[in-house]
């Protein structure tokens, strides 16, 4: 038999195992600190509080001072963060501050893509049927504003028939609408309504009296009082989702700083008063919102469909009066981009630039609000109507892009049909009128189609002054139902109606002045 088969049968296998044999001492204490670490870690985990580590994304909206504003050095600060930030240390979670407009805070929460919001949210029958509030945490009323040198208003009722500035979705807004016959300016914050005051656009604002009291006495607002405070009683809460669980522990943190004197130290900061005593529960607590069905919202879509209409039309009108506007200084300065004078070429080229290179809402503010506010400086009273206002914002800037469709639709035709016009005789203002300029503007049909129906579309942005086109009546529906999506769906559903309809009608206008597709 061969050695090699004769030791490889011979041979016994190693146990794996064996019954009773010792291993090196260090390896069993080893076995046994790892047991004690996992018990302990065990142990641990069962008793750490559940929100520890937990971070909430908190809406608020920093135009609202003292409660929310940015501070010197671009950081939000105020009396709802610094309450928000003390009630997280107590009930030991971390917070994560999220900015948002106003009228956008309950359609947030009610996609849930925010947890909570403290932005002076008025607890409300209303709101309390679609969010849920917590505990009060400050005790406020409406004010109402006028000049210095106004002697006709007195109090509520003596606002009859006037000019009524308001925050969109606030109490204040809500509030105006009962007073007999009067004109509401919804604006997207407090202070583009004060503004709206302070430059002669409006006889009062009603608004939320901390917050209008504030902005008087540390503001840039001159000649601006308050004739009548608390005009309601009400208070804030901090908003959550119908039925968060978050809410708990909110209203937990809250009842803390409320009983450890935290909360009168911050009441203490921001207002140089005590602060006053509190209700321990919202007063809807138990509002239950009704349950949102496909026919329900067909309902909201089908009442909203007559105020959504009325704005159409005034976007129209907008558009209509920017765009032929803006095609008359366009090609003007369309042509002069062509000039032979440098300097003259220039100046077109700075004007240009400028309208193209900033912003469209940023102009709208500078032209509403910046323009009377520097006449007022210089000594003298000058206000815009919202009419006037938007549709020379819009037309200067819709001349800007104009004016580089008509130099580009000039350049395309060919230098030799200027030449041969010139050989029989025509002047330059002839050649361009009856030559160059009709065979340019066959060509500039599609670009000034493309150029209307984003003018139509950029009508929305004259809403932060308060005008009440297409997009502003959707915000003023939704601030009053918080049916978010089915009246912004609806909005949209115009809107592309309103641009199909434009493109068809430069799809026509286009054929027609083709002589090929006429013929």
């Amino acid at each position: 038999m061969n050695p090699l088969n004769y030791q490889s049968v011979s041979r016994k296998p190693t146990p794996v195992l064996s019954v009773g044999k010792t291993y090196p001492p260090y390896k069993g204490w080893l076995r046994l600190c790892i047991i004690v670490c996992l018990s302990f870690l065990l142990l641990a985990g069962c008793s750490v509080n559940p929100s520890v580590g937990k971070t909430l994304r908190i809406a608020n909206e920093p135009a609202f001072p003292p409660f929310e504003f940015l501070g010197t050095d671009g950081k939000s600060q105020g009396f709802s963060l610094d309450l928000m930030n003390a009630i997280a240390a107590a009930a030991n979670f971390k917070v994560d501050f999220i900015s948002v407009p106003f009228d956008g805070i309950i359609p947030a929460l009610q996609a849930k893509t925010i947890d909570a919001a403290i932005s002076s949210i008025t607890i409300t029958e209303e709101r309390s049927k679609t969010v849920s509030f917590s505990r009060p945490y400050f005790k406020a009323g409406l004010a109402i504003a006028i000049r210095t040198d106004n002697q006709d208003i007195t109090n509520f009722d003596s606002l009859k028939n006037k000019r009524i500035a308001v925050q969109i979705g606030t109490t204040g807004a809500k509030k105006a609408q009962d007073i007999p016959g009067a004109k509401i300016r919804s604006f997207d914050s407090a202070p583009l309504a004060l503004q709206e005051l302070a430059n002669r656009n409006v006889d009062a604002v009603i608004n939320d009296a901390p917050v209008t009291i504030y902005a008087i006495n540390t503001g840039n607002l001159k000649g601006l009082k308050v004739v009548e405070q608390l005009l309601t009683e009400e208070y804030y809460g901090i908003a959550t989702p119908k039925n968060s669980e978050n809410l708990a522990l909110i209203n937990n943190g809250l009842d803390k700083v409320l009983q450890n004197g935290t909360y009168a130290q911050i009441y203490r900061k921001w207002f140089k008063a005590d602060p006053p005593s509190l209700p321990t529960k919202s007063p809807f607590e138990k509002e239950a919102g009704s349950a949102t069905s496909i026919f329900s919202s067909f309902g909201v879509i089908w009442r909203s469909f007559p105020t959504l209409l009325q704005g159409a039309l005034v976007t129209l009108q907008l558009t209509v009066f920017s765009v032929v506007l803006g095609l008359v200084g366009g090609s003007l300065i369309g042509i002069v981009r062509l000039s032979r004078i440098p300097s003259v070429r220039w100046v077109a080229r700075a004007y240009v630039d400028f309208f193209r290179g900033t912003p469209l809402l940023v102009q709208i503010f500078m032209i509403y609000f910046g323009i009377p506010a520097i006449a007022q400086e210089l000594g003298f009273t000058f206000s815009f109507d919202r009419l006037v206002a938007g549709v020379v914002a819009l037309s200067l800037n819709s001349a800007a892009y104009i004016a580089e469709i008509v130099r580009a639709g000039i350049q395309s035709i060919e230098p030799g049909q200027a030449e041969a016009s010139q050989s029989l005789g025509l002047s330059a203002v002839q050649t361009m009128r009856y030559v160059i300029f009709p065979q340019a503007f066959r060509r500039m049909i599609p670009p000034l189609g493309n150029e209307f129906i984003s003018l139509l579309k950029d009508t929305s942005l004259v809403a932060v002054i308060g005008f009440e086109e297409l997009f502003r009546k959707g915000q003023l529906i939704v601030a009053d139902n918080y049916r978010a999506f089915e009246i912004y769906a609806a909005v949209a559903v115009v809107y592309l109606c309103l641009t199909l309809l434009s493109s068809q009608a430069f799809s026509r206008l286009e054929a027609w002045m083709n002589p090929v597709k006429r013929s």
